[in-house]
């Protein structure tokens, strides 16, 4: 998901080479029968620089924005059986990003360099949403409700305390002092999209975990993760309580993504696979309490197919699929308190992402653009000391910094 924004003509020639490395890094694909009977494969369509990743994560945040916008203006959101469409998007989101943490990490081949390029990913722009949130939509939302802002700043859920208590991403307080919800009444949430972003931080550690103990090299292993994941799926939608039902949903989806990179020499890429793998998609939606039971892996399926098959081939300069993602909801909180519902629900949502696109912008030009800047920075970048013999291990151990080799 890291992009290169540099214009220079050695960062344009230092993000080709990267790219290079990134295919090489993919599982090469297999050779065709000499009848061309054999379909292509994952690896073999993939292209890193030609994709439609981009656009279809873009639609992505815009889906889960236009689910929302039904849900904070009008109470109510689409659902195929007892599954809201939202979280589909979501768990779109979470195949795609599966795939292209594990390709960042193998082609990285720095535990170092990946922890830091996941945080400039996520946290930055988290915590600016917090502080904005908090600092600006709280205070706008009171007044909007016929309360004084500074009401915000008072009680055990202040303003203040909103930051404070969710800084680590795991959102511990939704709603802060003097901000109702017009819709459904009570304490309104102040963005609803944000309690995913913990869960997405906890598989880019389970990235980096299997990456070290080297599962993500051992493909029999990876398997075996994916079908221990997939089983207990199916023990928690037969009524079994696991205990960890969201990290479960999260971590078995990301590892599909996971397992589309690492197994894409062996993925055909059929339109008809693709089919049947939609309808049992839909089947699981319909059936059962939770479709990833029946139809994880087609969904996933479905996921990398349209990356690579869709003829969406654009590729913006500005990236506003997570700041969407982060800032739909506040800005659709402000416009219901404000009586925009009264437009109805199409002229409602529409300008909602409107004005959200607008934050994402913000948020890319200001925060999430100068921060990914940083990504190769000198002193991540530097080598880590060797130690000496004798003091403890043996020369070189700093190993962690050096490439992968694809033969291990």
């Amino acid at each position: 998901m890291d992009r290169d924004t540099s214009t220079s003509a050695g960062a344009a020639s230092a993000r080709r080479g990267r790219d290079r490395l990134a295919v090489e890094h993919l599982p090469r694909p297999r050779p065709a029968s000499p009848d061309g009977s054999r379909r292509p494969t994952l690896a073999a369509l993939f292209d890193p620089r030609d994709n439609s990743l981009d656009v279809l994560r873009l639609a992505l945040a815009g889906f889960v924005a236009v689910v929302h916008g039904t849900a904070n203006g009008f109470g109510r959101q689409p659902h195929v059986g007892t599954t809201d469409l939202g979280s589909v998007a979501v768990d779109g989101f979470f195949v795609v990003s599966g795939f292209l943490v594990t390709r960042s990490f193998l082609r990285l081949g720095s535990l170092r360099r990946y922890a830091w390029h996941r945080f400039l990913r996520i946290a930055p722009a988290f915590w600016v949403c917090l502080v904005v949130t908090a600092a600006a939509v709280a205070p706008l939302a009171a007044v909007l409700g016929g309360q004084s802002a500074a009401v915000v700043l008072e009680g055990p859920d202040s303003a203040p305390s909103y930051v404070s208590s969710n800084a680590l991403l795991l959102m511990r307080q939704f709603g802060v002092t003097g901000v109702g919800d017009p819709v459904r009444g009570g304490q309104a949430v102040l963005d609803g999209s944000l309690w995913t972003l913990f869960f997405e931080a906890c598989c880019y550690g389970a990235v980096a975990a299997l990456g070290v103990v080297g599962v993500l090299r051992r493909r029999a292993w990876l398997l075996a993760a994916c079908a221990v994941l997939w089983a207990a799926t199916i023990a928690a939608a037969a009524g079994v309580d696991l205990g960890t039902e969201l990290m479960l949903r999260f971590l078995f989806i990301f590892l599909l993504g996971a397992a589309g990179y690492v197994f894409a020499d062996r993925v055909p890429v059929s339109g008809a696979l693709a089919a049947a793998s939609t309808a049992l998609v839909v089947a699981g939606l319909h059936l059962l309490p939770d479709h990833r039971a029946l139809a994880g892996p087609a969904f996933a399926y479905v996921v990398l197919w349209a990356a690579v098959r869709l003829p969406l081939r654009w590729r913006p300069r500005w990236d506003l699929s997570y700041g969407l993602y982060i800032y739909h909801w506040p800005v659709q909180l402000l416009l219901a308190l404000a009586g925009a519902a009264v437009l109805g629900a199409v002229p409602f949502v529409a300008l909602s992402l409107l004005l959200a696109c607008a934050a994402a912008a913000l948020s890319w030009l200001l925060v999430e653009r100068p921060c990914l800047r940083m990504k190769d920075a000198s002193w991540v970048q530097a080598p880590l000391p060797r130690r000496r013999r004798g003091a403890g291990g043996s020369p070189g151990t700093g190993r962690g910094d050096r490439p992968h080799e694809e033969s291990r």
